[in-house]
């Protein structure tokens, strides 16, 4: 939106966290000097309202519920217990105003986005019979189900709805178990395929004498919390797979803090461990684990598209990441498949090695990225913040970044632009100022290796710590500009010395403050601006000619400098951008430095040039005593 309001209306929402994020356009890639430009303030104030349905009926399994439909829809509720295999929802006896047919639109699950995996079944043929299958449904939750009449207004439909859940045992794998067939795989490592061991092929698989079948294996994974979104997830058994039935293992990610960080799969098997026309088909999904892998093996349950993997003897390992995992339970399933000889299955056993973590940031964002922890209000995510150009969500997308060549160029550029400092400095000696110079070489020097630890890429040197050396590469440049603005003024030496103490103890409190507001910079310097020209009127006025008084130091000196300084200026509030910095900004340090080189006023009149060097002499002087003695005659 470009203002006012705007509003989206979701009907029927899935239950728990929902996330609204807001962010602006994309910013220009203009550097702006915090405090020069004003800043827009943006408001985002997002409002929810709820309207609830009051009256839900409650659909027991196996148990019939008439409902009879006029104006308004019907909303049932029906609770899906764990190790549900499959549900079915069936309208039976459906009658409009007593003829045949069942005008009835039947929407079972709760909308989410972006996008929505709810089922709709549409009754609208002469059948009484209308029924919808749904294979593996969420796990311990309840499902919504929505009937809608299709007829007129004034028609009256009536149906009973039955609710009939395939419920199935899990086998769960125990340590005993693990003793029983570790034996039998070590007599027969040597061999593609593992046969069953004793505990497995006495299993009753049929559903007889009332028990349920088997519908999957079982393994329990514990969670271990490592840090602040990241964790482990470590089976405490090995992991087999067979052909019979999947072998299930559930990731807990359901803390509510667990959405912001990536979930990262890897599987590998054994090259020993699996023959060449076997597969071990694998799926995760959320809410509930696939378990069709003998009808069909595209991964999707209920109102869930997983993600499909598969190992085998050419493809021995993979790895799946899923950034920003939705708040459930996960699941991993896995079975072996044959696809030209299923017999060759029956007797196999692959066992897999799992590698489960939830991690921050994949690879801790790699050597072009800085993995970031974020808060907004309740709400703790993770995000990789890349650097030299390179994207993507661990940084690993090279497409816009820069080469080796390129950062070492622009640190070159950065570092060595500073080196024009030496023109300052050495006029500064030359001329007899050495407080100058020795400014004018604090920033040199910080601003040298500040620069060379700046940079995003390889070429990167820190002599220091980061802030150190930012906070002394800022401090140098506001005071070499604080000294240079005051030499100019020619002030007598006891002032000009106290004021520079007292501008760099104004510059230092100020930096501590805020480092990046222009007017900490540009307050001091305005007021040593004001102390030079009022100097330089007084001059003027007491020996009525101007101040300076020669042409020559206008036209060969101020002039270029001050042209200078103004570019220098320019360029630093308004040139600069992202792709252009290693140029302007070194382009500033050589007008800062040529500006001070050329505004350093000329030496006293009765001091000669070098005069620092003569007064630390290198060899012996014999004392004199020039003072006259007076004697007394008496």
């Amino acid at each position: 939106m470009l203002h006012g309001n705007t509003s989206i209306n979701i009907s029927h929402p899935a239950p728990g966290d929902w996330f609204v994020a807001a962010h602006l356009p994309p910013s220009s890639q203009k550097i702006e000097v915090k405090g020069f430009i004003p800043t827009c303030a943006y408001v985002f104030q997002p409002d929810m309202l709820v309207v609830r349905v009051v009256e839900v009926s409650i659909l027991e399994p196996d148990v019939p519920l008439p409902q009879t439909l006029l104006h308004h829809p019907s909303y049932l509720k029906i609770f899906v217990p764990e190790y549900t295999q499959e549900l079915r929802l069936e309208l039976q006896g459906c009658a409009s105003n007593g003829s045949l047919g069942c005008p009835v639109r039947l929407t079972v699950g709760s909308a989410t986005l972006p996008g929505n995996f709810r089922k709709v079944l549409t009754c609208t043929g002469p059948t009484q019979d209308c029924r919808l299958l749904l294979p593996s449904p969420p796990w311990g939750r309840w499902l919504q189900v929505t009937a809608k009449s299709l007829a007129g207004p004034l028609v009256s439909v009536a149906f009973t709805a039955v609710a009939a859940l395939t419920a199935c045992r899990p086998w769960s794998v125990s340590f005993q178990h693990l003793l029983q067939n570790s034996a039998n795989q070590s007599r027969n490592a040597s061999t593609g395929l593992l046969p069953l061991s004793p505990s497995y092929q006495e299993l009753d698989r049929s559903s007889g004498a009332g028990d349920s079948p088997f519908c999957l294996r079982n393994y329990p994974v514990p969670r271990e919390d490592l840090d602040v979104v990241s964790v482990r997830f470590r089976p405490l058994d090995q992991v087999s797979v067979q052909s019979d039935m999947p072998s299930v293992l559930r990731l807990y990610l359901n803390t509510g803090m667990d959405s912001g960080g990536s979930l990262i799969i890897s599987l590998q098997v054994n090259k020993t461990a699996i023959a060449n026309n076997t597969l071990v088909v694998v799926c995760v999904t959320a809410a509930s684990p696939f378990l069709s892998f003998n009808d069909s093996l595209n991964c999707t349950t209920a109102f869930f598209q997983g993600y499909p993997l598969s190992l085998s003897a050419s493809s021995r390992k993979t790895t799946l990441v899923i950034p920003y995992p939705e708040t459930d339970n996960w699941y991993l399933s896995l079975q072996l498949v044959c696809p030209e000889s299923p017999k060759e299955c029956e007797q196999a056993l692959v066992p897999v090695e799992t590698t489960l973590y939830l991690v921050p940031c994949l690879n801790d964002c790699g050597p072009y990225g800085q993995c970031l922890l974020l808060r907004t209000h309740s709400y703790l995510y993770a995000g990789c913040s890349c650097k030299a150009g390179w994207r993507g969500w661990s940084c690993t997308d090279n497409s816009t970044a820069q080469t080796v060549a390129q950062q070492k160029v622009a640190t070159l550029l950065l570092t060595l632009s500073n080196l024009l400092f030496l023109a300052p400095i050495t006029v500064s000696v030359h001329r007899s100022h050495l407080v100058e110079a020795s400014v004018y070489a604090y920033t040199m020097f910080f601003s040298t290796f500040y620069h060379a630890c700046d940079q995003p890429g390889e070429a990167v040197l820190c002599i220091l710590n980061y802030d150190t050396l930012q906070y002394c590469d800022f401090l140098g440049s506001g005071v070499s500009i604080w000294v240079t603005i005051l030499c100019m003024a020619r002030l007598k030496a006891a002032l000009k010395y106290v004021l520079f103490l007292l501008g760099t103890l104004v510059f230092a409190m100020s930096l501590q403050m805020d480092r990046r507001a222009v007017w900490n910079t540009m307050g001091p310097c305005l007021f040593a601006i004001v102390v030079m020209v009022t100097m330089w009127v007084y001059r003027c006025g007491r020996r009525r000619h101007c101040y300076p008084t020669s042409w020559q130091r206008w036209i060969f000196y101020l002039l270029p400098g001050i042209s200078m300084a103004t570019m220098a200026i320019t360029i630093y509030t308004s040139m600069m951008t992202s792709d252009n910095y290693y140029y302007t900004h070194s382009i500033w340090h050589m007008l800062l430095a040529g500006s001070a080189a050329f505004l350093l006023p000329p030496r006293e009149q009765h001091t000669d040039p070098w005069a620092c060097s003569q007064k630390l002499p290198c060899h012996y002087e014999i004392c004199k005593n020039h003072r006259e003695e007076l004697y007394t005659v008496t």
